[in-house]
């Protein structure tokens, strides 16, 4: 890895001259960032005194003389790297590249790069160049899976790689124009260019089809209780969710498995229901064209009542991964919405960390997805939120309402029972709001 600190970024390589050579020792490519191919003029100078000389206008000895000439002022005008065994700026000793060792292929940038900038280092280091945005808009097109979510994410992948595009020969070939063949026409890559621009309207317009779809489905949630599950990717949200939920909603070990917003109904159900969503995970320095794609999955969150923030305890930076979740959610407006602090992983945490954390964070659920009785603590949590603190006390069912049975057990946490001639006296433990409820329905005795 080459890594480098700078008071501002170089606006041609991201790097400074001495790691740019660094780099480019270990990809065996030159170390400069000048073009790989003769300048255009260089080209069509070359092309006439070719056509001289098949015209017989030309010596073959004098163009073979003007080409070495040629070669050589190139040579001269390009600064060529030293050696690897040689740079100065290859230090300590045991980092250089082996001689004879593979050369890297390819060059992965932790920033966003222009496409001049990512032009340059491709020719400077003789490699593929990826930056930030490019890896991470191929880890959502590998894990995209519903309609929406592709669509959502094609945007993306157009929107980065269109001013990136660029002529692959020096003349630039043109399509005819007009009717009858008159005027310019388009180059390929202006063809391009407009594929893509229609390309990204003709998904939009699929994309609103989409909203408007999943506007009416919202609508139909308006008046039940929701919680959405928000966080860093691969903070655990999705096993909350599953065992929240006893779905079978898709869980992996690896960044951006979600990316479509699942909604399930907690189980065992309460009366009313609440529903559960589980949504994409974030990520520092999220790109800009996915912020925007993703708005509309991100409006779930925007509508919850409770917002769950799922955080990875174990990790060391999850601190600076809970403030990147709340700029996100802050960028959406879902600033006011009722929040509480979910830290999972805790089966990962040894006991003095488990300690400082429960004093840094009082009020958050320290849990492990994996452990029932962790998740069961979250379910009293949320139904708490809804319905009130939780109390014991003595519901009395008579026999000629048994029917209720169920509906007890659903609802609250029986702690004992205990029958009588005329019914059954149940010690349960609910919210004020549950208990509430269930005196009001159950006939008296």
């Amino acid at each position: 890895m080459v890594s480098q600190r700078m008071g501002a970024l170089s606006p041609a390589t991201v790097l400074g001259e001495g790691k740019l050579r660094e780099l480019a020792a270990w990809t065996g490519g030159e170390g400069t960032v000048e073009p790989a191919i003769p300048s255009r003029d260089r080209a069509l100078a070359r092309r006439e005194r070719l056509q001289a000389r098949d015209d017989g206008d030309l010596d073959p000895d004098e163009d073979e003389d003007e080409d070495e000439d040629a070669g050589a002022d190139e040579d001269a005008s390009v600064e060529r790297v030293p050696p690897a065994a040689e740079s100065p700026w290859l230090e300590p000793e045991d980092e250089r590249p082996v001689p004879g060792t593979r050369k890297a292929e390819v060059v992965v940038v932790d920033h966003p790069l222009t496409p001049r900038m990512q032009r340059n280092l491709e020719r400077a280091t003789g490699a593929e160049v990826l930056d930030r945005t490019h890896v991470i808009v191929e880890i959502f097109h590998r894990h995209a899976k519903s309609r929406e979510a592709r669509a959502q994410v094609e945007i993306a992948r157009l929107s980065y790689v269109a001013p990136r595009l660029r002529e692959a020969g020096a003349g630039g070939d043109r399509q005819r124009g007009g009717i009858g063949g008159k005027g310019a026409g388009e180059s390929a890559l202006e063809l391009d260019r407009r594929k893509i621009r229609d390309r990204i309207a003709e998904l939009r317009r699929e994309l609103v089809d989409i909203e408007r779809d999943r506007a009416t489905r919202r609508a139909a949630r308006t008046d039940q209780r929701r919680v959405a599950l928000v966080g860093y990717t691969n903070a655990g949200k999705s096993s909350l969710m599953r065992a929240l939920t006893s779905s079978g909603v898709y869980v992996a070990d690896k960044l951006f498995a979600t990316l479509d917003t699942t909604v399930r109904a907690l189980r065992p159900e309460t009366s009313p229901r609440i529903l559960v969503s589980d949504t994409v995970g974030f990520i520092k320095k999220l790109p800009h064209e996915l912020v925007a794609s993703f708005r509309s999955t991100l409006d779930e969150a925007l509508e919850a009542s409770l917002l769950l923030y799922v955080v990875d305890a174990s990790d060391p930076t999850f601190r600076q991964q809970l403030a990147v979740t709340r700029d996100v959610l802050a960028s959406i407006g879902a600033t006011n919405v009722a929040s509480r602090i979910v830290l999972n992983k805790r089966d990962r945490i040894d006991p003095a960390a488990m300690a400082t954390l429960a004093s840094e964070f009082p009020e958050a659920l320290m849990i492990s997805a994996h452990a029932p009785s962790d998740v069961h603590g979250v379910r009293e949590a949320i139904i708490a939120f809804f319905d009130g603190e939780l109390q014991e006390t003595d519901l009395y069912l008579p026999y000629a309402a048994q029917s209720f049975v169920r509906e007890i057990y659903a609802d609250t946490t029986v702690l004992s029972e205990r029958h009588d001639e005329g019914g059954t006296h149940f010690q349960v433990r609910a919210p004020g709001r549950v208990i509430t409820r269930l005196r009001e329905r159950i006939p008296p005795g």
